[in-house]
This record gives C-alpha cells, sequence and structure tokens, in this order.
C-alpha cells in the first residue's frame, strides 16, 4: 500500500476519532515536528508510523483494528480511572478513601462524563 494511502486513512480517522496534531504527538510519545512532518506527506521513520497509527486503532496499512466505538470507549475508561484515582489518593490520605463498589461507580460515570458529558472535549487530551 502507498505511504499517501496510508496518510489518508490515517487523517480520515483522525477526523472520526476528534484528535488534534497535539494530542497525537502526546498520547504517541513523539515530537510535534514528528507529527506534522507525518501528516504533511514527509518520509518518517516505521516507528513513527506505528506510534501513530496505533492510537488510533489502525495497523500499518491503514485498516481497522480497533473500532472507534471500542477506541472511545477504551480511552474513556482509561482518563475516568486516572481522574478517580487522584480522588482517591488524596480522600485516603485524609482517611476518608472510598469502598470498592464506590468507587467502581464512580468510574462509570466518570467515564460516561468523557463519552456523552461534560469532559466529552477532554477525551484525548493527555
Amino acid at each position: 500500500m502507498k505511504r499517501l494511502h496510508v496518510l489518508e486513512r490515517v487523517k480520515q480517522r483522525k477526523e472520526q476519532i476528534g484528535l488534534t496534531l497535539d494530542n497525537i504527538s502526546k498520547l504517541s510519545h513523539l515530537g510535534n515536528r514528528t507529527v506534522t512532518r507525518f501528516f504533511s506527506g514527509e518520509a518518517v521513520k516505521l516507528s513513527t508510523l506505528e506510534k501513530i497509527t496505533t492510537i488510533m486503532g489502525l495497523d500499518f496499512a491503514g485498516n481497522e483494528t480497533v473500532d472507534i466505538e471500542t477506541l472511545r470507549d477504551t480511552r474513556a475508561k482509561e482518563r475516568a480511572i486516572y481522574i478517580v484515582s487522584l480522588v482517591q489518593d488524596t480522600s485516603a490520605l485524609e482517611m476518608q478513601g472510598l469502598e470498592d463498589e464506590a468507587i467502581q461507580s464512580l468510574i462509570q460515570d466518570t467515564k460516561e462524563q468523557f463519552l456523552t458529558g461534560d469532559y466529552q472535549k477532554n477525551l484525548w487530551a493527555s
């Protein structure tokens, strides 16, 4: 498959998911310049292609390996766990930690906020 064809598939996926170049840079642990070079069609290392396509649920050829809904759901859960863990760690220090059932409920509620609520715009922020 030609590089430009893969690039077009990646660009399309980027728009479908709602990622910015800055999000991609942070999530893939690549520099902004490297990500910009990739999206402008310049040649990049294979490892760069792998990092960018992996966070988007694609393979090297631009084929879907993870559907968009699963990708969003997974990201929302990761973000929810991170946010709840911050709250839980602070609460535990104050001897007010939550029980496991309450934590799971809080994670689920926060995940829903990332998918459909107030936090939706921050789903891909890192």
